[in-house]
């Protein structure tokens, strides 16, 4: 079995654990693409993964759920995709029985099965790309859970983070909500409206309670539904993307890892009504900024999704 380059660590704890150096590499099941990382993202899961085993999962691991790349190999049963395909995707089904894989997307390469991924949008270079699926993936599940309609009010909490920030595009291009309020800290009130916000609530000015409005639709990505659930209209849908909801009004909404997902709403990101949000101080080096870019993640105060690239 040959080696490749990848980050993992061997035993649970703080970013510290992290290891670069050898890794397996194995070929792609029939099912699945093999596929050379080009750019990767990070997400809370991928913290919270390696501090505590919240997901079964063998050791040594490579963290990394999203990835963009070029697919270098195939299994004998896939149809979709062919040598040299651009594509991206996140690859950890967290539905899926069993474990998740050992070999997340900090490595040079990545085995993945077809269904996940898809083609990359062509505007979109693989350090966009890469940003996307997870957070994406979340944020669409939000509004099916909701059972959003075009017309409604949405008010978001955290309107700057991976997930939040897709969400407020997406309630304004994809949706069509009628209005879209988010929150996010003085710094990123720009970002925010830059977005298609139609007003932004500074959270360190403005508290829930000084809110007079109230809203179809509160989508909470930050777990705060214990305190923002006073801006929605009774009986409308509060999801909270955080497990539990701290509110017992709160429905959690997770996520449907799926291809067709990123497929669907690939013509947004090819038309510029959808675009990735990168946190400026990104992206991290592969070789050499991956305990760093987590460090930066779990400050909790990124701008976009924490990125990482220059892989070898």
């Amino acid at each position: 079995m040959e080696s490749q380059k990848a980050w993992f660590y061997e035993e649970y704890g703080p970013k510290e654990v992290l290891k670069y150096g050898d890794y397996m590499l194995s070929s792609p099941k029939p099912d699945q693409l093999l596929v050379q990382v080009r750019a990767a993202a990070l997400n809370p899961i991928d913290s919270k993964r390696r501090q505590r085993p919240i997901f079964p999962s063998d050791l040594p691991a490579v963290p990394g759920c999203d990835m963009a790349g070029v697919v270098v190999a195939k299994g004998e049963l896939v149809a979709q995709f062919n040598i040299g395909d651009e594509v991206y995707g996140n690859i950890q089904d967290f539905n899926a029985e069993g474990k998740l894989k050992q070999l997340g997307t900090l490595a040079q390469f990545v085995a993945v099965e077809e269904r996940l991924v898809a083609t990359k949008p062509i505007n979109l270079s693989f350090e966009e790309a890469a940003s996307l699926p997870l957070a994406l993936q979340t944020a669409v599940e939000g509004f099916v859970t909701a059972g959003f309609k075009k017309g409604q009010t949405i008010f978001i909490v955290g309107g700057a983070g991976g997930c939040g920030s897709l969400a407020v595009q997406l309630a304004k291009h994809v949706y069509g909500a009628s209005k879209v309020v988010a929150t996010c800290s003085t710094p990123k009130v720009e970002f925010v409206k830059s977005l298609g916000a139609d007003e932004v609530v500074d959270y360190l000015k403005t508290t829930y309670d000084e809110i007079k409005e109230t809203y179809d639709f509160v989508y909470d990505t930050v777990g705060d539904s214990k305190r923002s659930y006073v801006v929605a209209k009774e009986g409308a849908p509060i999801v909270d993307i955080t497990w539990p909801p701290s509110h017992p009004r709160a429905v959690y909404s997770s996520l449907t890892v799926s291809g067709e997902i990123l497929e669907m709403l690939r013509p947004y990101f090819e038309a510029g009504k959808l675009k990735p949000a990168i946190d400026p101080a990104g992206p991290f080096s592969f070789m050499t900024g991956v305990v760093e870019a987590f460090r930066h993640l779990e400050t909790g105060r990124a701008r976009g999704k924490v990125v990482i690239s220059s892989f070898p």
